[in-house]
């Protein structure tokens, strides 16, 4: 294991421990600073060190480590009573073809931890595991929106590996090893740390690009995507953790239930650097798809997240145009 540990808040060991593998990443960054408000012991896991809040409610431990090697993860997990398997490989859904050690990471790690987690011995019930699933799972959607019923037909090798990851997971908690749970995310898009400025995705590339004074391309503005906040995911990894007797054994979709047309998206970031640095607008420019497309590429996305709403009462609260101001204020500031 990489690095001392560091504690902050050593209180009592009656808390609930809470671990988040890949908690300095894009998304895992996002659900360190919404536990952070609780009173839980967090065990943040990551390579690097992750960005805790000044001000916090939770106990909070650092662990710097490399997951994909065993020991290191069977001593990060000891005692925990949740886990929040957040970590992906570096390269990306498009890299997972390019890259042979994609599939150690998408789908090794979370072997690993249903197999650390299935083997040690406790009194009480099994721990959570909540796992950030992917909604392009399913392949071509046969409908839209999605509900979370149609059989997965994954066109991808990312895809793939994201399947191969929630089946462990389901499994194991068929078993009783586990509480699993697999939240499927759509696009997700948002602010994240200074230090992670790249993991965020298209929408903050585009951002970048129209700061930079640069043409914004795009395939096709008419396909729709549910764009969901990081915010309002790191909640919603939240809500699981507050019900995971329902929501165990299964996956559930979540979303915002509308479909922004990518093109609207677009001119929007177009809008709101403009307003941000007085400079006209750069223009949106319709290219052809790149070589690499798949067939998904161009079709709409979007989920509908009743069913997990039902259960937890959670809902995405920030919207497109507030989300997307706070991106292009956030890698403004950033740019300086």
């Amino acid at each position: 294991m990489g690095g001392a540990d560091r504690v902050t808040h050593p209180q009592s060991r009656a808390r609930p421990l809470v671990t988040v593998l890949g908690a300095s990443g894009f998304v895992g960054s996002a659900v360190v600073r919404e536990l952070a408000g609780r009173p839980v012991r967090l065990r943040l896991v990551s390579r690097g060190p992750a960005t805790v809040p000044v001000r916090c409610a939770a106990e909070v431990e650092q662990r710097q480590a490399d997951v994909t090697a065993p020991g290191h993860l069977r001593e990060v997990l000891r005692g925990t009573d949740a886990v929040l398997q957040l970590v992906a490989h570096s390269a990306g859904w498009r890299g997972a073809d390019e890259h042979g050690d994609s599939e150690r990471v998408n789908v090794g790690v979370m072997r690993d931890v249903v197999s650390v987690l299935g083997a040690e011995r406790r009194s009480g019930p099994p721990p959570v595991v909540v796992f950030a699933g992917s909604l392009s799972q399913v392949g071509v959607p046969p409908r839209v929106p999605l509900t979370g019923g149609e059989p997965d037909h994954p066109v991808s090798t990312y895809d793939r590996q994201k399947q191969a990851a929630e089946r462990a997971l389901l499994a194991a908690a068929a078993d009783g090893a586990v509480r699993g749970i697999s939240l499927r995310l759509p696009t997700v898009y948002g602010d994240a740390p200074p230090e992670r400025p790249r993991d965020r995705g298209v929408l903050a590339t585009m951002v970048r690009r129209a700061l930079a004074g640069q043409a914004l391309t795009l395939w096709d503005g008419t396909v729709t995507r549910d764009l969901l906040y990081a915010g309002d995911v790191a909640t919603a990894f939240a809500a699981a953790l507050d019900h995971p007797g329902p929501l165990s054994g299964r996956h559930w979709l979540l979303g915002t239930g509308r479909g922004e047309r990518l093109g609207d998206a677009f001119h929007a970031v177009v809008r709101l650097v403009a307003e941000r640095t007085g400079r006209p607008p750069v223009p949106v420019v319709r290219v052809p798809p790149a070589d690499g497309a798949t067939t998904t590429d161009l079709r709409h996305m979007v989920a509908d997240p009743e069913a997990f709403r039902s259960v937890t009462g959670w809902r995405a609260r920030v919207g497109l145009d507030d989300g997307l101001r706070r991106l292009v204020t956030a890698i403004a500031a950033e740019r300086g």
